[in-house]
């Protein structure tokens, strides 16, 4: 048989991707960022596991909350991977998103129940949004909500979502008080809004994850701008630094994004190993810049090291 040679290139280039040594689908012009992934974060009680995991936040304190389809569906654990507690069973049918506000309350989303909760610190419900299994476009009620997220004076935003294509916003104590969107490509349309943050100045960053897009609006609603360079916005987090870290789920990567749209750096590859990502749904970031990542085929959470 002949020999078969492949380019020297072609050669080293194989040779990487079998290493490790490069991420998978990211554009050669996007800087490489350099995670460590610890694999022993987190420690589950013996017999627990996670289901699906949709959801992950970071509290003031360093604690990360969990949000997981399988039994106890809400978990904190402390900084260094301890599980504090659990709760949750009948809350939920089909957990999609969990956040942390400025005063440490607790906030679920979840897509079939069509709700949104707010629980205080102890896991008390204090707020519910929606109605459970109830649909619908209206100022009560959501169709299938996918994140929820908070002004500089409060208000709440909530992305809506798998059944509707809006963002809906209330006050602080739960009035409604806009909503934008509907079903499209254009600007202030949406193909799946499937999470949202605000930043200091009031700005809402949405994740239009079908459109493959972020999008950007002023804080009631007027479209400002939009990145259609950056992939697939599954989850946004902001970093201590200022700039937004980015799950990009349909080519599980994790990307760094200045507020004008620049990618910064990337990393991340399809795969089961410690490290590697399937489906990587959500990120929260910590006070240090650890990331926390939460996959939905990989069924766990994972925190990334900066090196």
């Amino acid at each position: 048989m002949r020999n078969l040679r492949w380019p020297t290139w072609l050669t080293a280039l194989s040779l990487a991707f079998a290493c490790g040594l490069l991420p998978v689908a990211v554009p050669a012009d996007f800087p490489v960022l350099r995670y460590d992934a610890d694999a022993e974060w987190p420690s589950l009680p013996p017999g627990l596991n996670f289901g699906e995991t949709p959801g992950v936040a970071v509290d003031g304190k360093g604690h990360v909350y969990v949000v997981h389809r399988g039994e106890r569906p809400i978990m904190e654990f402390a900084p260094d991977g301890r599980m504090v507690r659990s709760w949750g069973d009948g809350m939920f049918i089909r957990a999609h998103a969990v956040r942390v506000d400025p005063e440490g309350n607790i906030w679920t989303v979840d897509n079939d129940t069509h709700q949104v909760l707010k629980m205080d610190p102890t896991g008390r419900v204090r707020m519910v949004f929606g109605r459970r299994g109830q649909s619908g476009e209206t100022d009560e009620l959501f169709n299938r909500p996918t994140d929820v997220a908070f002004g500089p004076n409060g208000e709440i935003y909530v992305s809506d979502g798998y059944g509707n294509s809006r963002v809906v916003k209330f006050s602080k104590e739960g009035r409604y008080i806009t909503a934008w969107g509907k079903h499209g490509k254009g600007e202030g349309e949406f193909n799946l809004p499937h999470t949202v943050v605000v930043d200091q100045q009031g700005r809402v960053y949405v994740g239009d994850r079908e459109n493959y897009r972020v999008q950007v609006f002023d804080a009631d609603g007027k479209f400002l701008t939009q990145w259609d360079h950056v992939g697939s916005p599954w989850g946004l987090d902001f970093h201590p630094d200022g700039t937004l870290i980015m799950a990009d789920g349909h080519n599980d990567r994790i990307l760094k994004v200045s507020l004008d749209g620049k990618v910064l750096g990337a990393f991340g590859r399809n795969g089961r190993m410690p490290g590697d990502l399937s489906f990587a749904h959500h990120v929260a970031v910590d006070s240090e810049g650890n990331l926390f990542v939460g996959e939905i085929k990989n069924q766990r959470v994972q925190r990334f090291r900066p090196q």
